[in-house]
């Protein structure tokens, strides 16, 4: 069978705290979404605004969409790893095809969903005729999807189409258009399980594929189809994705996959397939979506808030199968019955009516009470898995606490998606002032362009925001310091040998902006051979990596130039004895262990950019906006090349 119908136990029948008790537990997603909804209006008088409440449903809508492409190879038994990769790869596809190839829009729209479903097409043929565990064949094209993302876009975001960027923009000056298409393809999924052939499949499939294909079912050509549905679903993700953020990134929804999933099981259907529909998937969507904008207007650590949402989502799977072992019903694979579609309906109708009474009544408890606290500041930071940006905190941090400025920090995980998200939320949460660190100028535009329409003053600190106003940049000059590397660098080496560059994440303007200033400055020393570039990440263990790998290419290299102090350490590890000595390298940044390496000879300079007085200014600069006072357009913090000589007297 595809799904079973567990009998009710005949405890649970006892009056109406039985009827409630059985309420409860056949919509364990619904209880878990109206119960976090009720805590977090409790919690944050910010969180039941109207502006708010549709903020959580375009967070919700990207991951929705991929989820309901995920709940139809789910519920067939399988998995699928790639859609993040194909959403980023389709919408890399049709900015590029409409701007580059100079596409009329409606073609390259077209080609964009095609190239989802041809990603699926090839998921399901390698799953079905190439007998291919679902698990590797989807992990295999996360990885060429990324990676083709990266070729066609060159590593740099592509501005996309105004026709198709009105995606992400609103109705009506009030309804967003992701919700509305998230509704849509959650319609379209209700109806593709509950009232078509492959719908009732995908559960036969699901719950015995042996037996599917003695009844006559062509298993092979339904999972082609199946994950043809979700390559589609994710190209349609995409494109809401890009229209958010104005631009294509290469590197978007990294990790969504994850989501996705996490979003479907949490929904009610079991991995083990047979069981599934498309409004659980929605709750699942929402129930993550409402996790995490209640964390961000709570000022919850953002190293906390994956640790919660982690345990959050065991707890919704846990409380599931409690919920089948308590006797629940589940509901019948692809089932019609008119008595099961009402009973479904009449518990949505109670689940709001309780919902928005709770709510409503808890809302009182925070009229009035916002008057005479702190200013609030959001601060928005691209990552925090890098110490130069972990300095930038911790000055940020100590001048709040100077001026008594409650600040909240957010961490982007250089996800331009995730940042906009946290940016809307900052635009909800009653903020004086934001201060953000894009993880690319561009993507950051629609959001900062949403404060600056609530009169929000936004401050930006070591990368520019596009299209957008902002108060003041506090900045050291990126350009202008890979230029004085290319000059460091070549003058150590007497103006003649070969060197190898390690670049940082492709996509983001950091590594553009450096990059092309240490080539400028490279220009005057024709005598420099660069033999070798190779993206790092930005990371010290990919930088020992891609060290180790170029070594075996160009042992006798003469020079590194890394992009970033971390890369840099991760070359010196590689180097071993070579470093400081017969290889001299140049790193970027300043942070406290590159300027040990300085100290110790290790690594000859780093290009610092005193991050620690970048965030000290910014709240300063943050503040005086809050308070309309006078702020400088463009706040400049010196760049200094740091070497063994100047090392000891230098402060980052």
């Amino acid at each position: 069978m595809a799904t079973d119908t567990l009998k009710s136990k005949p405890g649970a029948r006892g009056g109406a705290t039985g009827g409630l008790r059985r309420l409860l537990l056949d919509n364990g997603a619904l209880t878990a979404l109206i119960v976090l909804v009720i805590a977090m209006s409790a919690l944050s008088g910010d969180f039941l605004t109207a502006d708010n409440l549709l903020n959580v449903g375009v967070q919700a809508a990207v991951t929705a969409i991929l989820a309901f492409g995920v709940t139809f190879v789910i519920v067939s038994a399988g998995i699928d790893l790639s859609v993040g990769s194909v959403a980023a790869l389709s919408a890399t596809v049709l900015a590029w095809s409409a701007t580059e190839a100079g596409m009329p829009v409606a073609l390259a729209v077209l080609l964009s969903v095609l190239t989802g479903i041809a990603c699926g097409l090839v998921n399901g043929f390698l799953i079905s005729y190439g007998k291919l565990p679902p698990f590797i064949a989807t992990l295999a094209m996360l990885s060429v999807g990324r990676g083709l993302s990266l070729v066609v876009s060159q590593g740099s975001p592509i501005a996309f189409p105004d026709s198709v960027s009105h995606l992400g923009d609103t109705l009506g000056g009030w309804l967003p258009v992701p919700v509305l298409v998230m509704i849509v393809m959650g319609l379209i999924t209700a109806f593709v399980l509950g009232r078509t052939y492959i719908g009732r499949s995908m559960y036969a499939i699901g719950g015995n594929e042996e037996a599917a294909r003695l009844s006559g079912l062509r298993v092979k050509r339904q999972k082609l189809a199946i994950y043809a549905f979700s390559g589609l679903f994710a190209a349609a993700a995409g494109i809401v994705l890009a229209s958010r953020l104005a631009s294509a990134q290469p590197q978007a929804a990294q990790g969504y996959e994850l989501d996705a999933i996490a979003a479907v099981v949490i929904g009610g259907a079991s991995l083990a397939g047979g069981t599934g529909k498309a409004s659980g998937t929605l709750i699942g969507a929402l129930i993550l979506a409402v996790l995490r904008n209640g964390l961000n207007l709570l000022s919850v650590s953002a190293f906390w808030q994956q640790v919660v949402i982690g345990v959050v989502i065991a707890l919704a799977v846990l409380f599931d199968t409690l919920r089948r072992k308590a006797g629940a019903t589940t509901a019948a694979a692809g089932s019609s019955g008119g008595g099961d579609r009402g009973k479904q309906a009449l518990t949505y109708v109670i689940a709001a009516v309780v919902a928005v009474a709770v709510v409503g009544a808890t809302s009182l408890l925070h009229n009035g009470s916002s008057e005479g606290k702190a200013q609030k500041i959001g601060l928005s930071l691209s990552t925090l898995n890098n110490p130069f940006f972990v300095q930038i905190r911790n000055g940020a941090e100590e001048e709040a606490k100077k001026l008594g400025v409650d600040l909240t920090v957010t961490d982007a995980q250089n996800d331009a998606s995730r940042q906009a998200n946290q940016l809307q939320n900052f635009v909800s949460g009653s903020l004086s002032a934001i201060v953000v660190n894009p993880v690319d100028s561009d993507a950051a535009g629609p959001s900062v362009r949403a404060a600056n329409k609530d009169d929000i003053p936004v401050v930006a600190v070591d990368r520019g925001v596009n299209k957008a106003e902002t108060s003041a940049l506090v900045a050291s000059d990126n350009v202008e310091g890979g230029k004085l590397g290319a000059k460091a660098l070549a003058e150590k080496l007497g103006g003649k040998g070969t060197i190898v560059i390690l670049q940082g994440q492709a996509g983001t303007s950091a590594s553009r902006e450096r990059g092309a200033g240490f080539a400028a400055g490279l220009k005057e020393y024709p005598g420099i051979e660069v033999v070798a570039k190779q993206p790092a990440d930005f990371d010290r263990t990919k930088g020992l990596d891609v060290m180790t790998n170029l070594l075996q290419a160009h042992p006798d290299v003469d020079g590194v130039f890394a992009e970033n102090d971390e890369m840099a350490l991760g070359a010196i590890k590689a180097l071993g004895s070579k470093a400081g000595k017969s290889v001299q390298v140049v790193g970027f940044d300043g942070t406290p262990d590159g300027l040990k390496a300085v100290e110790a000879g290790t690594l000859y300079a780093s290009v610092a950019q005193q991050p620690k007085e970048l965030g000290r200014i910014a709240v300063q600069n943050a503040l005086r906006a809050a308070e309309d006072k006078k702020v400088e357009q463009t706040v400049k913090v010196p760049v200094k090349v740091v070497t063994k000589e100047n090392v000891a007297g230098f402060e980052g």
